[in-house]
């Protein structure tokens, strides 16, 4: 039987910020949105692709599973006591099979798992890797659909319907909500956020506020930065956010702003 594999474009060890504990993270290749704030837009084609700005280097290379589950090993002593493996990209659902045979491969081999995903897949599929995932890191990008369809390049009513679902199964979930000044930041998307906060009680909620570290990524890639005058928030900003949600009834507790 061929070994399923699929192409990875980094392998990040000791993440502490992509789930609980100390990770390993794997982005893999290939992303459905087209979201105007990327910080990977390396991840957006599902192909192999050159880095424009560095001779010789490649952005992707393909692995098996047995080989991404060799690195992940590596640390096993360090993930104890909640971390382990988070895929992320892109969109690890866009590379369905290689995604469900990499979590497959760690729940096996007793690593806890988790998934960094814009929910934007097949219900199908999610209730196909939800029992092999610990964790879902969801993100929630905009309330209003066409303001939605306009920074994402798709509608929101998959990606809700399909967190509503896995909240109904008992899945953990933390929102994972990626704010940009002057973009998304306004007070309908806060009022959505707030309204899932109310609607499902067990939800976690992490406000990203926008950074431009990635933004030479773009050229690298031979594309056009579709935000190049976004700069990143102010204390105050992010102060005004916190403010606000508090205002519409969430608690401090229920969420931290990264």
């Amino acid at each position: 039987m061929k070994p399923v594999g699929g192409i990875v474009f980094d392998i990040q060890r000791g993440g502490i910020h992509d789930g609980p504990g100390i990770r390993t993270v794997v982005f893999l290749k290939g992303c459905p949105l087209r979201c105007m704030w990327c910080h990977n837009p390396e991840s957006i084609s599902p192909d192999i692709e050159p880095d424009l700005k560095t001779p010789g280097k490649m952005f992707g290379y393909r692995m098996t599973v047995d080989e991404v589950m060799a690195v992940v090993e590596k640390d096993r002593a360090y993930y104890e006591p909640d971390g382990g493996i988070t895929l992320s990209g892109g969109e690890p659902m866009f590379q369905f099979e290689f995604t469900k045979a990499l979590l497959m491969s760690a729940k096996a081999r007793g690593i806890r798992t988790c998934l960094d995903t814009s929910g934007f897949a097949a219900a199908g599929q999610f209730l196909e890797v939800l029992p092999l995932t610990d964790v879902f890191h969801y993100d929630y990008k905009a309330t209003d659909p066409q303001d939605h369809l306009l920074w994402t390049g798709v509608p929101p009513e998959p990606i809700l319907s399909n967190l509503r679902t896995l909240y109904g199964r008992g899945a953990k979930i933390i929102l994972r909500c990626p704010l940009v000044p002057g973009v998304n930041d306004d007070d309908i998307h806060l009022r959505g956020i707030a309204a899932l906060a109310a609607e499902m009680p067990k939800l976690e909620i992490n406000i990203l506020p926008y950074h431009s570290m990635a933004r030479d990524k773009w050229a690298r890639c031979g594309l056009d930065n579709p935000l190049p005058g976004v700069t990143d928030p102010s204390a105050e900003i992010k102060n005004g956010w916190r403010e606000k949600l508090i205002a519409l009834g969430v608690s401090p507790g229920r969420f931290s702003i990264s």
